[in-house]
C-alpha cells in the first residue's frame, strides 16, 4: 500500500519513530482475529506504575479496516479490550474508507484533490481501497455530498465512515464529534 503522511501537529511530544501496531480489525469465519498494522508514534511516556502498563500512541494514518479510529487519535496499546486498544483522546478527524472494484487510480485522481480542498488527506491507497482523514468541523453534509458525487461518477464505488458508528452494531452513532462541533 502506498501511504501518504499528513497529520496535524500536536502539543504532546513524540518519543519514537513510526511503529506499526497490530490492531484487531475483526474476526474471520473461524473466529480468528484479523490484524491490521496501523502506523503510530509513541508519545513521551509519563511515569508508568507497572512495566506492563499500556503506552500511549498517536495514529499517523486512519486505518483501512480497524473501526472507531482516525489519524491523530491517541490510543493506549495494548489493552485487554477485544479490539486491543483503548481510545484516550479523539483528534476530531473522520476516517473515510472508499472502496471500488475497478480503477481506483482514476477515482483517487478525482476525489483526492477535492478532499484536499476541504483540508482532508489521503492516508492509504491500495488497488481497491482509499482511506482519507478529514476534520469533522468541515461538516457531514459537505463531506457526504462530495462522496456521493464520487459514487455517481465512478460506478462500483462505495464509501463508509470508519469511526462514526459503533463498531459492534455498525449503526449506532458514537457522537464523539459533539464536543468538536459545540460552540466555544
Amino acid at each position: 500500500m502506498q501511504e501518504t503522511d499528513k497529520t496535524a501537529p500536536s502539543s504532546e511530544a513524540l518519543e519514537s519513530p513510526v511503529e506499526h501496531l497490530p490492531l484487531i480489525a475483526g474476526l474471520n469465519s473461524e473466529a480468528q482475529p484479523i490484524v491490521e498494522q496501523v502506523a503510530a508514534q509513541a508519545l513521551a511516556a509519563k511515569k508508568q506504575s507497572h512495566p506492563n502498563e499500556p503506552k500511549h500512541y498517536r495514529l499517523i494514518k486512519s486505518p483501512a479496516f480497524v473501526r472507531d479510529l482516525a489519524a491523530g487519535d491517541t490510543i493506549a496499546f495494548p489493552s485487554k479490550r477485544a479490539a486491543g486498544f483503548d481510545i484516550v483522546k479523539r483528534s476530531g478527524n473522520l476516517s473515510i474508507r472508499v472502496f471500488n472494484r475497478g480503477d481506483i487510480e482514476a477515482l483517487s485522481m478525482w476525489l483526492t484533490p477535492e478532499l484536499e480542498l476541504l483540508d482532508g488527506a489521503l492516508d492509504v491507497e491500495s488497488p481497491h481501497v482509499l482511506v482519507y482523514s478529514i476534520h469533522v468541523s468541515i461538516g457531514f453534509s459537505q463531506i457526504e455530498a462530495l462522496l456521493d458525487s464520487a459514487i455517481g461518477k465512478f460506478p462500483g464505488t462505495v464509501w463508509y465512515y470508519g469511526n462514526v458508528y459503533d463498531p459492534v452494531d455498525g449503526a449506532t452513532p458514537l457522537n464523539w464529534w459533539q464536543e468538536f462541533l459545540a460552540p466555544a
